[in-house]
């Protein structure tokens, strides 16, 4: 079901795991047969610590991952699926293009109309850029996407 992690996946490996096991054996040895349950029992227990402790890590790790995960989709942006998003901010800019531009036009002239226009469209162009990343990319990097 799932893959397991070379850390925590061969228990049988585990050095501690096999001393124990050793010295389980050669205390059943020394004691007889009258211990066989109580030392088995001591042993299960440490494997099953054991078990436990690579299911928590594993169980840890599993959950900060997901946890990344959601950290990384909280950042992204949301798409700008609404009227409002899309065409609000130029509507807007183009009702106060009106008063700007008149303004422009009264004190500074041709030119003024010209900086307020230029900055008019700037505006315009970072929203659209920030709604639709790559729209000025060109058609080279549209080409090399699909």
């Amino acid at each position: 079901m799932s893959t397991l992690d070379p850390r925590d996946a061969d228990l049988g490996a585990d050095p501690g795991l096999r001393k124990d096991l050793d010295a389980t054996v050669r205390a059943r040895r020394e004691l007889g047969d009258d211990y066989d349950s109580a030392l088995v029992e001591s042993f299960l227990e440490k494997v099953e610590q054991r078990i436990d402790d690579a299911v928590d890590r594993r169980v840890r790790r599993q959950l900060a991952e997901r946890q990344m995960a959601a950290a990384r989709e909280s950042r992204r942006p949301e798409p700008a699926d609404s009227w409002t998003e899309r065409y609000g901010f130029a509507l807007i800019t183009l009702v106060l293009a009106i008063p700007l531009s008149a303004i422009a036009g009264a004190f500074a002239g041709l030119a003024g109309m010209v900086v307020t226009w230029l900055g008019i469209v700037g505006v315009n162009a970072v929203q659209a850029a920030r709604l639709h990343p790559g729209l000025f990319a060109g058609r080279d990097a549209s080409a090399r996407d699909d």
